[in-house]
C-alpha cells in the first residue's frame, strides 16, 4: 500500500477511532496522538500489503499506543484501567460510534476554547488532519500550531470537558458553537483563505459529513437542517466554480446545466422541513438565499427582491456589516448601483480590511462609470486577497 492509499484509509478511519478512544479515556488530545502514532506505525508495517481489516488494525494499535503513553507518563491510572477493561472500538455498534464522534465534536467546540482553537482541534481530532496541514491552513509555523493544540487540550482537561453529547438543557448553546465551527471548516474548504490551493475539497467533504452526522442524530433540529441544506446547495455548484485552468468562475458566469440537481433537490427538501417548524435561524435564512440562486434560470433573473428581504431578516438575526454588504449586491439589481453604493459607503470603516468590500465597491463604481475610483478599489481588493484564484480573478479585471 502506497502512502496516498494509506492516507485515504487514515482519513476515513481516524475520526471514528479517535472518537471511540476519547469516549473511553475522556481526553481528546491523548486519543488523537495515539491514533497519529498508529498511523506512523502503519507507514512502517503496511509497505507490502495492508491487513485484512485496516480499521481494526489502526484501532487496536491506537489503543495500545494510548496505553503506552499513559504508562510512560506514570499517571492516568484511572484511564489506563478503562482502556485495559474494554475491547477495541471495532466491535462497537454504528450508533454508539456516531455518538462518540458527535461527543468529541462537542468537546472540541467547548466554550472554554477560543474559536480558532476550536477549529484547529476539530480539524485535528475530528477531521484527522495533521498538525502540519492545520498550520498551513492557519498560515502559522508547525511548532506554533503544536503549542496551540497543546494549550487547547490542557484547557479542555482543566474545564473537565465531557466527551459525551451534552444534556438537553445544555444542548442549545453548545450546538450553536458546533454549527459555527463546522461551517467555518466548510468555508475554508470551499475557498481557502490562503495557500497554493484555491479550494480544499477534503475539508468541504469533512464538513458535509459532520453535518450529515448531526442531522442523523438530531433529525428535527431546524438549524441543523438549515446548515446541511446550505452546505449541499453550495456543493451542488462545486463542479462549475473553477475552469479547466483552475481559475475562479463567478456565480453569474457558471454553467447552470452542470449544477448537481440531486443535491439541490435534497437541500430544498431539508429546508422545507426546517421551515415547517417555524423556528427561523441564520442557517435556514442563508439556505433560503442559496436556494433562490439554485432555482433561478440565470443570474439576471434571480429573485433579487426576495433575496434582499431575506438579507434583512438575516441582519435581524445576526447583525453584521458583512450581511449588509451582501444585501447591497441584491440592492444593485433591485434599485441600482448608485443605491447599492450608498448602502455600503457607511461600512467602509468596519470593512476596510475585507477584500470583498473593495471588490463589490469596484464593481459598483464601474457600473456608474467612475473608472479611476473603480481601479483603485480593485487594487485594494487584490492587495487584501490571499486565495490564488481570487487574486487571479481580480488581476484579470484590472487588466481590462
Amino acid at each position: 500500500m502506497d502512502t496516498a492509499q494509506l492516507e485515504r484509509v487514515y482519513r476515513a478511519e481516524a475520526p471514528r477511532i479517535t472518537a471511540a478512544l476519547a469516549a473511553r479515556i475522556g481526553d481528546v488530545g491523548l486519543a488523537a496522538d495515539a491514533v497519529q502514532d498508529a498511523f506512523v506505525e502503519a507507514l512502517e508495517h503496511w509497505r507490502d500489503a495492508p491487513p485484512p481489516n485496516p480499521g481494526g488494525w489502526l484501532a487496536t494499535t491506537a489503543r495500545r499506543k494510548a496505553i503506552d503513553r499513559l504508562r510512560r507518563a506514570r499517571a492516568g491510572q484511572e484511564k489506563l484501567a478503562l482502556l485495559a477493561a474494554t475491547a477495541t472500538g471495532t466491535c462497537r455498534q454504528t450508533e454508539t460510534a456516531d455518538d462518540d464522534l458527535l461527543g468529541m465534536i462537542f468537546a472540541c467546540c467547548h466554550p472554554a476554547l477560543p474559536r480558532e482553537s476550536q477549529i484547529a482541534l476539530t480539524l485535528r481530532a475530528v477531521c484527522g488532519l495533521t498538525t502540519a496541514e492545520i498550520a498551513a491552513a492557519f498560515l502559522v509555523a508547525e511548532p506554533a500550531m503544536t503549542q496551540r493544540l497543546l494549550r487547547a487540550r490542557k484547557a479542555l482537561r482543566a474545564a473537565g470537558a465531557d466527551m459525551r453529547i451534552p444534556d438537553p438543557d445544555q444542548l442549545a448553546g453548545r450546538l450553536a458553537e458546533v454549527l459555527a465551527v463546522v461551517y467555518l471548516v466548510f468555508n475554508e474548504g470551499y475557498l481557502a483563505s490562503a495557500g497554493r490551493q484555491p479550494a480544499r475539497r477534503d475539508l468541504a467533504a469533512q464538513a458535509v459529513a459532520l453535518t450529515r452526522l448531526l442531522h442523523r442524530l438530531m433529525p428535527r433540529e431546524p438549524e441543523v437542517l438549515g446548515l446541511l441544506a446550505l452546505l449541499l446547495l453550495h456543493e451542488s455548484r462545486a463542479a462549475t466554480r473553477f475552469d479547466g485552468w483552475g481559475r475562479l468562475v463567478r456565480l453569474a458566469d457558471q454553467d447552470r446545466t452542470r449544477w448537481n440537481r440531486a443535491l439541490i433537490a435534497e437541500a430544498t427538501g431539508l429546508l422545507d422541513r426546517a421551515l415547517t417548524q417555524r423556528a427561523s435561524g441564520p442557517y435556514q435564512v442563508q439556505a433560503a438565499i442559496a436556494a433562490l440562486h439554485a432555482e433561478a434560470p440565470d443570474y439576471e433573473h434571480t429573485d433579487w427582491r426576495q433575496i434582499r428581504i431575506l438579507y434583512d431578516r438575516l441582519q435581524e438575526l445576526t447583525p453584521s456589516p458583512v450581511v449588509l454588504l451582501n444585501r447591497a449586491v441584491a440592492t444593485r439589481y433591485v434599485v441600482g448601483p448608485e443605491a447599492a453604493l450608498a448602502e455600503i459607503t457607511p461600512l467602509a470603516a468596519e470593512l476596510d480590511g475585507y477584500r470583498l468590500f473593495h471588490a463589490l465597491r469596484a464593481g459598483l463604481l464601474t457600473g456608474l462609470g467612475r473608472d479611476d475610483e473603480a481601479r483603485e478599489a480593485s487594487e485594494r481588493a487584490l492587495a487584501l486577497a490571499g486565495n490564488p484564484a481570487e487574486r487571479e480573478l481580480l488581476a484579470r479585471r484590472l487588466s481590462f
